[in-house]
């Protein structure tokens, strides 16, 4: 089932999807897409995110593939929902999009088997995890403000059941700007794969249900501008859609 959270007459709701243009209210009224408001499918707990998982996406920036995962943390204050308005800082000379498979945990998990990691995924989601490479510090801060800004992490449309994704390892993803093929890819190319980051992270501390993996992405980086429509998409979870404005945008 492909579920949601959504604004609807100034109240929030959970929904599912009814057909390619209507939601299905949880107090049974059916409302089309285009009348809602959409929020993140799920209130995030502690999201993770994995720096440079696709070896072609660590060549296509000069670094060498990691030997263990890279991993940073993302704050709240990021995520926006589908249909959403990311802002491009005026100061940013270069700011990417990164179509991304976000894995959502559905229960508490500690020292988890490889083996046994998929039994504590719930769902999953699509993430845009836009990058700021103008703030990339240095060793000892690499990625705080490069991926912390305010609305730079859209997130949804749906929450999608772990049992409707049949291999979550063979799954295309691509990213379109106002139409265009930018980015192609396959979650089977990851370096680290969703049973192994499991395992890791659950090895030294607890995961709780909400808690969020995005699993990076594959090569394909493009520069995005104000106006700018961006669509990410993960074959049988969905397909996001953004806009880029300025920040001047806002003062007006």
């Amino acid at each position: 089932m492909k579920r949601a959270r959504v604004v609807y007459g100034g109240t929030v709701h959970s929904a599912s999807e009814n057909d390619s243009n209507s939601l299905r209210l949880a107090d049974g009224r059916t409302v089309s897409q285009e009348e809602v408001a959409w929020l993140p499918p799920v209130e995030p707990g502690t999201v993770f995110a994995l720096g440079l998982n696709y070896a072609d996406h660590a060549k296509e920036l000069d670094f060498n593939a990691p030997a263990e995962p890279l991993v940073f943390l993302k704050g709240p204050n990021t995520f926006i929902g589908h249909r959403g308005e990311t802002v491009r800082p005026s100061d940013v000379t270069y700011m990417h999009y990164e179509c991304e498979l976000a894995v959502i945990i559905g229960r508490q998990a500690r020292n988890v088997s490889r083996e046994d990691a998929y039994n504590y995924v719930a769902g999953y989601t699509v993430a845009n995890d836009y990058a700021l490479r103008d703030y990339l510090e240095n060793y000892y801060r690499p990625n705080l403000r490069v991926k912390n800004r305010d609305t730079c992490t859209p997130i949804g449309p749906w929450f999608v059941d772990a049992s409707d994704i049949e291999d979550p390892m063979k799954l295309g993803l691509r990213t379109y700007i106002n139409g265009e093929l930018v980015q192609e890819g396959n979650t089977k190319d990851m370096i680290f794969s969703i049973p192994y980051l499991i395992e890791y992270l659950s090895s030294f501390m607890t995961l709780n249900e909400g808690d969020i993996i995005l699993t990076g992405t594959p090569k394909g980086s493009v520069d995005t501008k104000p106006g700018d429509q961006v669509i990410t998409e993960v074959e049988g979870v969905g397909r996001l859609e953004n806009k880029i404005i300025s920040d001047e945008a806002l003062r007006t």
